[in-house]
């Protein structure tokens, strides 16, 4: 089957979503999210595109961009390019990371522009991660609400529109707002996760999870293994991704 024609924006506006191969967990720790954030950075210098905003979750990317003196598809590209050599020379692996077909959507006014942006920043509180968009440290809110030293993103046009709005309320409203979606059948928020560790170990909180003896830990890991990411159960059992990493499923 073809694939559908990309929609272009008039404005050069864009929604834009990349996700890993096979839902393939991209971001394993904090240095991974800043290169990708520098690969983004160094792109732009040549690209010259406007980055409104952006959320790197565990396996997947939301950027709102404005295209410079490049089309979409060549700053996609030099942003890909510049992260997985990075990325395969740092974890010993080759080939691709990303699916070959990233996701956009055009953005054609400043009313969606600014939903979007909210909607965007919102992602990890609606998977769950997080109970306010400011605590989640690898999205562009931290640079909003002038939280982030070195900052990615260009601000000031959504800042301008939005003068006089309370920028951490907006954000943290919560809104019935659709847009790009990434599809995530098989993605479970941490409430979820937790209802399965308590059906493999009957444990729901990190401080019950580690006062299990060791094998039970390892067994219970495993078996989370199988329907959860390392990023999750190392976020409901307390237990570091690197120890996560080490028990597979069988």
């Amino acid at each position: 089957m073809p694939r559908t024609a990309r929609k272009k924006s008039k404005t050069g506006v864009y929604h834009v979503t990349l996700r890993g191969i096979n839902r393939q967990q991209i971001f394993i720790d904090a240095e991974d999210a800043e290169r990708f954030l520098q690969a983004v950075s160094d792109s732009r210098a040549i690209s010259e595109f406007t980055l409104y905003a952006y959320c790197l979750m565990g396996n997947h990317v939301h950027l709102v961009l404005k295209e410079g003196n490049e089309p979409l598809e060549q700053i996609i590209k030099r942003i890909g390019v510049r992260f997985v050599y990075w990325y395969n020379w740092k974890y010993k692996r080759c080939g691709h990371l990303f699916q070959d077909r990233y996701g956009s959507e055009p953005v054609e006014d400043d009313a969606y522009l600014i939903a979007v942006v909210r909607y965007v920043h919102r992602n990890p509180v609606k998977a769950g991660i997080c109970k306010r968009c400011e605590e989640y440290p690898y999205s562009s809110i931290q640079e909003y609400l002038d939280l982030r030293k070195a900052p990615y993103a260009q601000t000031e046009d959504i800042k301008a529109m939005m003068e006089g709005e309370d920028l951490e309320t907006f954000f943290n409203t919560p809104t019935e707002f659709e847009c790009l979606e990434i599809a995530e059948s098989g993605r479970k928020t941490d409430e979820e996760a937790r209802e399965i560790m308590k059906g493999i170990c009957k444990c729901d909180q990190p401080s019950a999870f580690q006062k299990l003896p060791y094998e039970k830990q390892v067994r219970a890991i495993e078996r989370m293994r199988e329907k959860l990411s390392i990023r999750q159960i190392a976020r409901i059992t307390g237990v570091s991704t690197e120890i996560v990493r080490k028990y597979k499923a069988r």
